[in-house]
């Protein structure tokens, strides 16, 4: 387990069931022994609007960072990732995490999240690279619209 799976472990622990918490960036980087930008890692990626999460930060005092859990039905996530994230395309990392999101709201199985990210790898599209981002976002648009048609989305 790295330090950054430690420090995204402890932060879900601490939101628990909450919308949001509240902590200064530069305590929490004092009690895992790592630099502040280390917290600032873990929150851009592990943190993501597409995993269900905002952040919000002030600077100076510290560095105060509010962490907010978007709460928001299914349908409404998948709507939203078929309108805006990907019109033009979507980089690999950012597919996986919108899955990984689905998945934890119970809208695809492991199995099936799994099955999805094996099919929207760059090795599996078979195209120029210039041209892979858009294919995906095409390929995982279709599937987020089949998925919203065909089932009983929450």
């Amino acid at each position: 387990m790295t330090v950054s799976d430690i420090i995204e472990k402890f932060l879900l622990e601490t939101l628990g069931e909450e919308l949001s918490v509240n902590f200064n960036r530069n305590e929490l980087a004092a009690y895992f022994a790592v630099a502040p930008s280390q917290i600032n890692y873990v929150l851009a990626t592990r943190f993501t609007p597409e995993r269900g999460y905002i952040t919000e930060s002030r600077r100076g005092g510290g560095g105060s960072v509010t962490l907010i859990r978007v709460n928001e039905n299914a349908e409404d996530v998948l709507l939203k990732y078929i309108d805006q994230t990907l019109s033009d395309g979507i980089e690999y990392g950012k597919a996986c995490q919108i899955l990984e999101r689905l998945t934890a709201d119970g809208v695809y199985t492991k199995s099936e999240a799994g099955l999805l990210k094996a099919a929207l790898t760059d090795k599996a599209l078979l195209a120029p690279t210039v041209a892979k981002n858009r294919l995906r976002g095409s390929i995982l648009k279709s599937v987020l619209m089949e998925t919203l048609k065909n089932h009983d989305v929450q």
